[in-house]
């Protein structure tokens, strides 16, 4: 029988990318909005109170499901502080501001981690697997990483070229069309499309993601190990200042 061990499943790589729970708290806030807003007659607190609403209830539900408390408040405060933007500018378009400015902060973290090595995606997966930093000692990881990062750091300029041209305009409605266009589905295809380049990234016999090669150790000659004596062969010459073993045989020539 198969019961809860209270043992949680590892995440994912798509857990900590964000992942369907992450498209979830993404999408339901600014769809409330827009439904707000809209019903509303373009009421710019009709769309805040149904966004925060919205929230508050994704919120209570993450809760009573076992999420981690910090990341549901985050996401939580996340909603607030699009919302406070909004009332602030007096622009529904703004709403979605915090979103465009993330997604710049976001294009900018990945493109300096490929630069200075570091490659996010391979931090993200070294966690999943529990390796922590032993994938920087293995230059071709580092290598496979640094491409797939590119991926990741691509979905976010899409999504920049998307929104920007939006919000400039002030398509409410559109915002939230490509909003939840470019979550879950986004992520999905980076995941594979990124794996693909990072399986054509790695040199053939390379033992994957789960094995890093450290090259420093595979250089490192092993010492011979000492091989067994013959008994068949002769003890070595005892010279006259040497002491004697009793248990040595003596050479009957001597």
């Amino acid at each position: 029988m198969t019961g809860s061990t209270g043992a949680q499943r590892p995440e994912s790589l798509g857990d900590l990318l964000g992942g369907r729970r992450g498209a979830v708290d993404a999408t339901i806030p600014p769809v409330a909005f827009a439904v707000g807003w809209f019903v509303g007659g373009d009421s710019l607190w009709g769309g805040v109170w149904a966004a925060v609403l919205a929230g508050l209830t994704l919120a209570g539900w993450r809760l009573r499901r076992g999420d981690r408390p910090r990341s549901v408040l985050i996401g939580l405060l996340a909603v607030c502080v699009a919302a406070l933007i909004a009332l602030r500018t007096g622009r529904a378009a703004d709403f979605f501001l915090l979103q465009l400015l993330s997604n710049a902060a976001s294009t900018l973290a990945w493109v300096i981690s490929i630069v200075v090595r570091w490659p996010l995606l391979g931090v993200v997966v070294a966690a999943a697997l529990g390796q922590r930093g032993r994938w920087r000692r293995d230059p071709a990881l580092v290598r496979a990483y640094s491409r797939g990062s590119w991926v990741w750091a691509a979905t976010y300029v899409v999504r920049l070229a998307v929104f920007v041209p939006l919000w400039l305009s002030g398509e409410v409605v559109a915002l939230v069309v490509a909003r939840v266009a470019l979550t879950w589905p986004l992520v999905a295809t980076a995941i594979a499309v990124s794996w693909v380049v990072i399986r054509r990234s790695l040199p053939p016999g390379h033992p994957g993601l789960r094995h890093p090669v450290d090259p420093d150790q595979e250089s490192t000659p092993q010492a011979a190990p000492d091989s067994p004596a013959d008994p068949d062969s002769p003890a070595p010459p005892v010279g006259p200042g040497d002491p004697v073993d009793p248990n040595t045989p003596v050479d009957p020539r001597r």
